[in-house]
């Protein structure tokens, strides 16, 4: 068992995953941010994955809750409540007393966003406790080596918001989020199937509509899923088939505005780091960079050399294990 006195915690605080790293232990959790509680007690019955099965499916006794929106805390007692019940299932880790803890958030939250975020980690019985750009975390999580002169440049599209940022010498040289990501896509698709099928659907089959289906490839054959839900006519339960290119046909305006804040970034970039973004390119990170055709659509976009992070989907909360054993260096890399 790690010593406590030594002992670092890593915290990637998704909109849609949450991902706690704890030296020593290795990545303990990665389910889904969401939390139930009995409504009476007002104790809680089951987080991560457990919790996430009950979304749209209570009754008056339960509440399900998202304590995360946009890539902030929108229900503090709730995200507290998921963290308790994630370390309590850790049965090594019990006193986090002498514990230094790094939770990654997005490069554009607010002052008062971040104390929020600081103070959950308090409350939790941690005092040393620092915040990162989930960019710099993902980054490094890549494999990307920040630490030099070298330009890096991340796309990391997640479930609340999609951040776009520079790095160089060990930080974050600009940067900036866009609050449309993996959710935003799945409300669109909701939309979508309630004015085209005319069928109500909820986010958890949009959810899994998207990851069966969605692509930004202009494919001949057209790929097909059913989806279920309360017919808008009848008000009966009913299924429709929705296609792949109907789906492309959602996701390109959104990519489009990724695109945007991507233009934005590099058009501020200093010509020296611009430079080194023609041989080095640009990572993408997140659930959103495991849509087929995300690689073919940024290189079109921005005549850059593209790749996908062999990690998206943990890349923010592997990066926290160098950012705790280099916290305030900002020229050495600590795994040389």
């Amino acid at each position: 068992m790690a010593n406590n006195k030594s002992l670092g915690i890593g915290i990637d605080l998704g909109t849609t995953n949450l991902l706690v790293y704890i030296q020593g232990h290795g990545i303990i959790f990665n389910e889904p941010s969401v939390v139930s509680f009995d409504i009476e007690t007002g104790e809680v019955i089951a987080g991560g994955e457990d919790a996430f099965s009950m979304i749209g499916k209570t009754h008056d006794k339960i509440r399900v809750s998202r304590p995360l929106r946009e890539g902030v805390i929108s229900d503090m007692d709730a995200a507290k409540s998921l963290l308790r019940y994630v370390f309590e299932r850790v049965q090594n880790v019990r006193n986090f007393k002498d514990a230094k803890c790094l939770i990654c958030c997005p490069s554009e939250v607010t002052q008062i966003e971040r104390e929020a975020m600081r103070e959950l980690a308090i409350q939790m019985g941690i005092h040393d406790v620092f915040i990162e750009e989930e960019i710099k975390a993902g980054a490094i999580g890549a494999g990307m080596d920040i630490y030099t002169a070298n330009a890096a440049m991340v796309i990391d599209i997640g479930g609340g918001t999609t951040d776009v940022g520079v790095l160089s010498l060990g930080d974050v040289v600009l940067s900036q989020t866009l609050r449309i990501a993996g959710n935003y896509i799945d409300q669109e698709i909701i939309k979508y199937v309630h004015k085209t099928h005319n069928l109500v659907i909820g986010q958890k089959t949009a959810e899994k509509a998207k990851l069966e289906i969605a692509t930004l490839l202009d494919e001949e054959e057209e790929k097909f899923t059913r989806v279920s839900g309360r017919d808008l006519v009848t008000g009966l339960p009913s299924a429709t088939k929705i296609s792949s290119k109907e789906l492309r046909k959602l996701l390109l305006p959104i990519f489009d505005e990724v695109t945007n804040v991507v233009y934005s970034v590099l058009e501020q970039t200093p010509p020296e780091l611009s430079a080194d973004l023609v041989d080095n390119g640009i990572i993408v990170n997140g659930g959103g960079a495991l849509i087929p055709g995300v690689v073919e659509y940024f290189e079109e976009m921005v005549q850059l050399p593209i790749r996908i992070a062999n990690n998206p989907l943990t890349a923010v909360v592997e990066g926290t294990k160098v950012l705790l054993k280099n916290r305030g260096n900002y020229l050495v890399n600590p795994t040389d």
